[in-house]
């Protein structure tokens, strides 16, 4: 796609504006009419267009009239987010008519759509544990709270708006989780009762995901498989160092957590009963 002063315009609105915002850029009716009959900008409703080369999320959302939400939305802030199983959209309060989709949920959530942004992070939030299941919000607030996304202010406006019996998930949450999967295995620990410590820093070691008890060490390895394979001879080397100075550890990656949990909570299951999180005398 050419680089035109029309494409330099939509991209730098987020790839979806109105009218009103082109003109405020500088472009003239006749210029947007030319950029649409020349393929760089496509109208989508009436007053609304986006650019040629938009991402499907966001030109279905601009047909609703709306802007990628929920789990969709999140991934665009950052924040570690599970697989959801559709696509959401955010209208916002204000929202107008808008075509039936059976391939999408709709989210009318307080608040004022801006085109080519996306939804605030409490808003986000709080469309996750409309739709997902406790996991995906928790692993995605806790994200939001290490990326430092969310404000007090926004923290307060969430807590307000979550569900009662699902604001216990604000109250055990933490910033220093490295990734969704420490959220994950630490609230599952937490559901079987089991008390752990998140990234403590061990002599000789280094800074550890879990660590149950005194010697107990959990790490949680969401790399992608080139890069895990890059970094497994420094993940001997570590398990090696704790070995050395009494630790024990238990290693498992995204698919063993995500998708093979009873095997991940038998083998923890199995050490506890052994006593391999208690100091040997």
């Amino acid at each position: 796609m050419h680089d035109t002063r029309s494409m330099r315009t939509i991209q730098r609105l987020g790839q979806v504006a109105t009218t009103a915002a082109l003109r405020a850029h500088g472009m003239t009716s006749r210029e947007i009419s030319a950029a649409v009959s020349a393929g760089e900008l496509v109208r989508i409703r009436r007053g609304l267009y986006v650019s040629s080369d938009a991402p499907a999320l966001v030109r279905h959302a601009a047909e609703h009239g709306g802007v990628p939400g929920c789990a969709d939305a999140a991934r665009q802030l950052g924040l570690w987010v599970l697989q959801t199983p559709c696509h959401c959209v955010w209208l916002g309060r204000a929202a107008k008519a808008h075509p039936g989709c059976t391939a999408c949920r709709l989210h009318w959530t307080d608040g004022t759509v801006v085109f080519g942004h996306p939804p605030p992070v409490e808003i986000v939030l709080l469309q996750l544990a409309e739709c997902g299941d406790e996991e995906t919000f928790f692993a995605a607030y806790e994200s939001a709270l290490r990326l430092m996304l969310i404000s007090p202010a926004a923290i307060a406006w969430l807590r307000r708006r979550m569900p009662t019996d699902s604001r216990w998930l604000m109250d055990i949450a933490r910033s220093d989780a490295d990734s969704g999967l420490e959220s994950l295995v630490r609230l599952r620990m937490h559901l079987l009762g089991i008390p752990v410590r998140t990234q403590v820093r061990v002599r000789g070691v280094g800074e550890v995901d879990i660590l149950i008890g005194d010697r107990l060490l959990i790490e949680c390895d969401g790399r992608e498989n080139h890069a895990r394979e890059a970094e497994r001879h420094k993940d001997l080397l570590r398990d090696a160092a704790a070995a050395a100075r009494g630790y024990e550890t238990l290693r498992f990656d995204y698919a063993m957590i995500v998708h093979d949990w009873p095997h991940v909570e038998a083998a923890i299951l199995a050490r506890l009963a052994d006593g391999a999180h208690r100091r040997r005398a």
